[in-house]
């Protein structure tokens, strides 16, 4: 098996449970994922199997996600899910108050990841630190958002405000929520979230977790899920250099530095980096 799954994760459950599902149904080892989703988020999540899990480094960072902020409420999370720290009524919100904080929450920002989050330092996630008491001191990070549109506004003691959020990698909706909630002074947490893109994969095309089994197994090939690479078709000749570690020669060849995806009979056999005029081997991949 090679290639990758546009898997709809579930809520409930963790992007590992996923995978260990996955394993247990295909009766393979070799699977991963990109981009872990919290347990109470659904949506995209990629998943590579065999000799494709290295190619999730060079899966695109751009997601989308569709997002409920609640007003009025602090958690220990940042989301719905955590203990309840702060409460106060928000009735007094408007859309339109929201609306006018938005814009600085676009574009490169400054944004502190949440104290339970997969963010490792030294060593432990921080989500076990959190858990077992400590407090870690974690330093802000800059994150990109590209765009941040308002699909539904619902009116309460604890209004809610629906985002669909498109941003880079390493993005927080949760601490947008949390961040969202301290400029209007009343605090906020995350109520909802669903990712609706996510590595070159979008939710229409996703399939659920119960409909993957070896008799049915969707795979999109890497050159479908890399589809913001650059790529280069190589001979016979090239293919022995390329087996054997050996730079080849290609004609427009992007920027050096640039990565490059590289195939054989229209097969994917790797990853390469330009050097300008040749394609220097970064992943060789043996189907």
């Amino acid at each position: 098996m090679f290639g990758f799954l546009n898997l709809n994760k579930p809520a409930g459950c963790t992007s590992h449970d996923c995978i260990n599902a996955l394993r247990k149904r295909l009766r393979l080892k070799r699977i991963g994922h990109g981009g872990t989703l919290d347990p109470m988020a659904t949506g995209v999540l990629p998943i590579a199997l065999g000799a494709a899990t290295r190619l999730l480094p060079y899966l695109s960072d751009r997601k989308a996600y569709i997002g409920t902020v609640r007003f009025g409420l602090t958690t220990t999370t940042d989301d719905i899910t955590g203990d309840i720290c702060q409460e106060q009524s928000a009735r007094h919100l408007t859309r339109e108050a929201i609306e006018e904080q938005l814009p600085q929450f676009i574009g490169e920002i400054e944004q502190l990841p949440p104290a339970y989050s997969a963010i490792q330092v030294e060593g432990q996630r921080l989500y076990a630190r959190a858990r077992a008491g400590e407090v870690v001191n974690v330093p802000p990070r800059t994150v990109e958002v590209y765009e941040i549109e308002v699909l539904h506004w619902q009116a309460g003691h604890h209004p809610e405000l629906t985002l669909r959020i498109v941003c880079g990698g390493g993005t927080y909706i949760r601490a947008i929520a949390r961040d969202l909630g301290a400029a209007l002074g009343v605090g906020g947490t995350l109520a909802a979230l669903q990712r609706i893109e996510s590595g070159g994969l979008r939710i229409e095309a996703s399939h659920s977790l119960e409909s993957i089994s070896p008799e049915y197994l969707p795979l999109r090939s890497p050159q479908e899920v890399l589809a913001h690479l650059p790529w280069l078709e190589l001979n016979a000749s090239q293919l022995n250099d390329w087996y054997h570690g050996r730079a080849v020669v290609g004609e427009g060849l992007p920027p050096a530095e640039s990565f490059v995806g590289v195939t054989f009979a229209e097969t994917c056999v790797g990853i390469g980096v330009s050097g300008g005029d040749r394609l220097h081997p970064k992943v060789v991949l043996k189907n």
